[in-house]
């Protein structure tokens, strides 16, 4: 009976950690990116939408953007064509991006489908939709890699009319250029636009690492907390490489855009969302401006 009731105690003390959170953050957006690993294993997928869901239904108003480069390999895969990058970009020519665009499709209605089992009302849409994202077409050190689009404008008037109407949005990273031609964006730049573009409080990257480290190698550089003008450092001082770079910069990007906090969560770890934003410890790296920082 003792065991029980300590049981029943560390929940409530649990709920009681995240009061203030929920109380500080209630109404305000948060953008969550969602890719990686965590897209791949159908236990963790049920894990961040349920945590998506909790926080729409204690009162935030979360965006998914979501990208779906494992399953678009797949499918090229399928049809007999090689995978090609360039810079960690997705050569994509006609053929591929028709892929690509039903892929994402399908992937967009699965997450859909999950949010909707746990009774909340979601809406799956593409940067196509209400003209949301524009683009011009993206080259990688100057070279052309097909439909690869870079983001010019971001039009977030559909996804206000969906918050205002208590749905969830969950967007897959499609746009259209002048000439209304489809272009493939990556996920995270499309979650860092479209964060800027609706103001967001937070925006959340899930990843396939713990968060951001000083050294790669040194497992005891993990930095849970840094500075916007720290990140900027860190960029410039070289030591940060491969996929992290363009991912750093698009949380600096953020932050100087008017988001107030990036989080850098590992995807892989069951429920890293709520435990990032709901507790005092938080598990990932959180990039806050510079006020913050100073003040907290």
């Amino acid at each position: 009976m003792e065991k029980d009731m300590e049981k029943v105690l560390a929940k409530a003390e649990v709920l009681i950690e995240a009061l203030p959170y929920i109380q500080k953050f209630n109404r305000r957006i948060i953008v969550v990116k969602y890719g990686g690993s965590a897209m791949a294993n159908e236990e963790l997928q049920k894990n961040v939408i349920k945590d998506v869901t909790l926080l729409k239904l204690v009162g935030f108003k979360p965006i998914i953007v979501h990208g779906g480069g494992k399953e678009i390999s797949n499918w090229v895969k399928k049809v007999g064509k090689e995978s090609a990058f360039v810079n960690g970009l997705r050569v994509t020519d006609s053929e591929t991006m028709e892929i690509a665009e039903m892929v994402l499709s399908k992937v967009n209605k699965r997450l859909v489908t999950m949010v909707e089992e746990l009774g909340v009302k979601a809406i799956g849409i593409s940067g196509k939709d209400g003209g949301m994202l524009k683009v011009d077409k993206k080259l990688s050190d100057g070279q052309d890699i097909g439909y690869v689009g870079e983001i010019k404008e971001v039009d977030p008037k559909i996804l206000y009319d969906l918050l205002e109407n208590d749905f969830l949005p969950i967007i897959a990273p499609i746009g259209l250029d002048d000439q209304f031609d489809t272009y493939n964006i990556n996920a995270d730049d499309a979650a860092c636009a479209i964060a800027k573009a609706v103001g967001a409080e937070k925006l959340a990257f899930l990843t396939d690492i713990e968060g951001l480290y000083k050294d790669i190698n040194d497992k005891s550089s993990f930095i849970s907390r840094i500075s916007q003008s720290k990140a900027d450092e860190l960029i410039q001082s070289g030591l940060i490489g491969g996929g992290m770079l363009p991912k750093l910069n698009n949380c600096t990007s953020a932050i100087k855009n008017g988001v107030n906090r990036v989080h850098i969560l590992d995807g892989r770890i069951p429920h890293c969302l709520l435990l990032e934003i709901f507790t005092n410890q938080g598990i990932g790296t959180a990039i806050v401006t510079d006020d913050e920082f100073e003040n907290d």
